[in-house]
């Protein structure tokens, strides 16, 4: 990572904190232009930086992205796109399927006043931090943070099956659902798997809302094989989300480091009679 490259992610922070949004809750999620797209045509991969579903633009930037990538029956592939775009991705649908789509950035560096990072670790569920943070008399600190996004988001493409799945992708911090939601029902349960560096992550708040009712989130604390699950009481666009905090590394010149996580998909009653095994 250059030294300039480091500087833009950095005024890019601050451009963040100046646009309105609450610093306390900022999510990165994907919102395809297409969650049921037909065999054959082009989606684009939008993401949006914000609170409760609403979202500014994150057009596409070289130097954010670490990864950005598709998979489906055929592989793993990049996604391409227009530096500066929105949507920041374009992925064609080549075969009827279940595609995997994910987005991981590189670190960002953030400066927050004492009042908005401790909202932020109410908000996120970061109780272990802030009680550091007292044991240290630093409650009322400013913060010195690092933070990276691995977003993910699944696409349905012809009927749903059961032999199809959400699948890791090596992200740092990951959500992995553990059925296909393209078969659920309005009040069915599904259940996400938290990962960090590929093993399951205890104790971390996750939560889900739907765009329908944003404020009406449901949470729940990840056990130990950090699984959680949802009974999802509404069709439409949902997004799951965490966040991981530990201490920064010696050289970054930050206090913490922290890491976000999002799934994404859209819960839409399945056609009786259109699934298949």
């Amino acid at each position: 990572m250059t030294s300039s490259s480091f500087w833009r992610r950095f005024v890019f922070a601050l451009v963040v904190m100046a646009s309105g949004a609450s610093v306390a809750a900022h999510d990165l999620w994907i919102e395809p232009t297409a969650f049921f797209p037909e065999p054959g045509k082009i989606v684009g991969v939008r993401l949006r930086v914000g609170q409760d579903l609403l979202g500014d633009p994150l057009p596409r930037d070289p130097d954010l992205i670490n990864q950005f990538v598709v998979v489906d029956p055929s592989g793993r592939r990049p996604i391409v796109g227009r530096d500066g775009a929105d949507p920041a991705g374009l992925l064609r649908v080549t075969s009827p399927a279940l595609l995997v789509v994910g987005y991981r950035s590189n670190p960002s560096p953030i400066v927050l006043a004492a009042d908005k990072f401790n909202a932020y670790l109410r908000d996120e569920g970061l109780d272990a931090v802030a009680a550091a943070r007292s044991r240290d008399h630093r409650t009322n600190a400013d913060a010195r943070e690092i933070f990276a996004r691995c977003a993910k988001s699944l696409i349905l493409s012809g009927p749903p099956s059961e032999r199809q799945g959400d699948q890791t992708l090596g992200f740092t911090l990951e959500l992995v659902a553990e059925k296909n939601p393209y078969l659920l029902h309005t009040g069915d349960d599904l259940g996400v798997r938290l990962t960090y560096e590929n093993q399951p992550l205890a104790g971390a708040l996750v939560i889900a809302l739907n765009r329908s009712n944003p404020a009406a989130k449901l949470t729940a604390r990840s056990d130990r094989n950090g699984r959680v699950s949802f009974r999802l009481p509404a069709e439409g666009f949902w997004l799951i989300k965490a966040v991981h905090m530990i201490p920064a590394p010696s050289g970054s010149n930050a206090d913490w480091e922290s890491f976000w996580a999002s799934l994404t998909f859209e819960l839409r009653n399945p056609t009786a009679g259109t699934a298949t095994k």
